[in-house]
């Protein structure tokens, strides 16, 4: 008989110990780190510390999670906050940059308007097929120029499209020498949100 086919009667057949009670005792089996044996019972204890431990872990996890979700949501906040105000075009797009390094720590930051700065044709089509931010370790088309000098040293990028009245009206680029800091399989859902409220900032200035 295999294995398999004990462990499939013994499913079909729960009253199995029931009507051999003495077995539960007699049985030992492998200490999971080695070195001794131990019984049914203390097995079966064992497996649920290392379980607990497990779940722990993950809760640990989960809440460590939260606090910087948590964490996040206020720097938008007061990314958001900050907007407000009688500012002109130029001194709003300042605004933007010298918070998003002072709010989020973001080292280089640079922010087009079509209005003022034409797109290449490339740049625009970039721009106009991606409804979500994009986040990766090249730069995409010809923007590496949009940051002069420092473009060489960057390694990580998040390109959020800018819209307004349905249409692009610019992009915000984030970048950084640390390659970690943006990354294709990041979540982008506070970078989206970002993006929709510059997009409602800049609807009166385009």
């Amino acid at each position: 008989m295999k294995s398999d086919d004990v462990a499939k009667y013994l499913q079909e057949n729960p009253q199995f110990f029931e009507e051999h009670a003495q077995l539960l005792s007699e049985f030992t089996l492998p200490h999971p780190h080695g070195g001794r044996t131990v019984s049914l019972s203390e097995r079966q204890l064992l497996t649920l510390r290392e379980r607990v431990k497990e779940l722990e872990k993950k809760l640990h996890e989960l809440l460590e999670y939260a606090k910087e979700n948590d964490a996040l949501q206020l720097k938008v906040h007061q990314f958001n906050c900050a907007l407000f105000g009688p500012h002109d075009r130029n001194t709003l797009q300042n605004l933007i940059v010298n918070n998003l390094r002072d709010i989020f720590a973001v080292p280089h930051a640079a922010l087009h308007l079509w209005k003022d700065e034409p797109p290449s044709a490339e740049v625009l089509a970039f721009a106009d097929q991606h409804q979500q931010p994009v986040c990766t370790h090249h730069a995409a088309q010809d923007t590496l120029a949009w940051f002069g000098e420092s473009g060489e040293h960057l390694r990580s990028f998040a390109y959020l499209p800018l819209r307004a009245n349905g249409q692009t009206i610019g992009m915000l680029i984030l970048a950084s020498e640390d390659k970690e800091r943006f990354y294709p399989e990041m979540g982008t859902m506070f970078l989206q949100r970002i993006a929709e409220t510059l997009g409602s900032a800049f609807r009166l200035h385009v």
